[in-house]
């Protein structure tokens, strides 16, 4: 495996236990299968073993990483190894005390999850009242000298209000705003009838974008992610399967992309066998690792080693196979599935009360 590059970042998903309900969540449906949390010592010898393979950025995440207990002595032990660690959060539970014990644990970075710019809105899509208490969290973070980024999942209910909400990113002081189109997985494929955007919307919001990334341009780091149904390529999974990023879950399966708990594959986990062996031999990070799995029209493609055929969590949740090429490319042969869902969006009404809100998991999940 000398060709094979260390993993740059991990994405460490302490536990599904969360405050929110969104509809849009990617996190698995079958939350029972993640009761059994790793220890915190089992997070601690997966950071140590993850440094050694040659991680250098930890993002912290969930379901709603505050909700562990153990969640300062994790960002002290990343810390102490070396590694960068950006929180990823609701915000719901970063109280000024419990916020000054991760700074001085060595946390380097904050990104809050905000809804829309709007109180009644945001909390209606949360499904919990949580808008004023996210607001008070970014203050918080700014305060104490935190770099911060608002990140905005964006859908057919808030993407018309793109302006606003970078309004509100700019006054709350933001070094970063990530307005991320919906990716439909988990609880977001369940109700991508009612999230998915029209063409128009979509053109109008990418216009909204453009503006306010050259406007802010060294004030303020606007990025947009397209919506995947809307291109004419797909984007590459984590920059290629097993290639740079990797995930584990809450209850220790490492995965090469968040959503590959979907996907009939052999599972890997760290309490059966060791992170380099996953990253390194499983037969789960082989599968789809660069371009020789291939089918046609990927392997002949020009772009096969710009996007790697896609998402194959994407390929498999459509077409029930994982080793077709992404129907989001417009060379796959089964780009319709893609197009009529786009062309069905632009005839619906506005979505609102059809969401079907992602249920609160077992509080028990979140170890103590």
């Amino acid at each position: 495996m000398a060709d094979l590059d260390p993993p740059f970042g991990l994405l460490a998903e302490l536990t599904y236990a969360c405050p929110l309900q969104c509809a849009y969540c990617s996190n698995p449906l079958n939350l029972d299968d993640y009761r059994d949390e790793l220890s915190t010592s089992e997070w601690q010898r997966v950071l140590t073993e993850a440094r050694e393979l040659g991680v250098l950025q930890l993002h912290l995440s969930g379901g709603e990483p505050l909700q562990r207990h153990d969640l300062v002595d994790i960002v002290r032990t990343a810390a102490g190894l070396g590694c960068y660690t950006n929180l990823i959060t609701s915000a719901l539970g970063l109280s000024p005390r419990r916020a000054e014990q991760l700074r001085e644990a060595g946390l380097d970075h904050v990104q809050i999850s905000v809804q829309a710019d709007d109180a009644s809105l945001s909390d209606r899509i949360a499904v919990t009242p949580s808008f004023e208490r996210k607001l008070a969290a970014a203050r918080l973070v700014k305060e104490l000298g935190w770099p911060l980024t608002l990140n905005v999942v964006l859908h057919r209910g808030n993407l018309d209000r793109i302006a606003r909400i970078v309004d509100l990113a700019e006054r709350l002081a933001a070094d970063r705003v990530e307005l991320a189109n919906t990716q439909y997985y988990g609880w977001a494929l369940l109700n991508r009838d009612a999230l998915l955007p029209s063409r128009e919307q979509v053109e109008r919001a990418e216009a909204v974008a453009r503006e306010a990334r050259e406007r802010l341009r060294g004030r303020m780091d606007v990025v947009y992610v397209l919506p995947d149904y809307h291109e004419r390529y797909p984007k590459p999974c984590m920059g290629g399967w097993g290639r740079r990023q990797l995930t584990v879950a809450p209850n220790g399966d490492v995965l090469p992309c968040p959503t590959a708990h979907a996907l009939p594959l052999p599972r890997a986990n760290v309490r059966e066998h060791s992170l380099a062996w996953v990253w390194e031999e499983s037969p789960l990070f082989q599968r789809f690792r660069g371009t020789g799995w291939m089918p046609d029209p990927c392997r002949g493609c020009a772009r096969r080693d710009v996007d790697f055929g896609g998402c194959r969590c994407q390929a498999f949740l459509l077409t029930g196979d994982a080793a077709r090429t992404d129907p989001v490319c417009h060379l796959s042969p089964d780009h319709d599935l893609v197009t009529a869902a786009v062309h069905t969006a632009g005839e619906r009404p506005a979505a609102g009360d059809r969401l079907v809100p992602r249920p609160h998991p077992h509080r028990e999940h979140a170890k103590r």
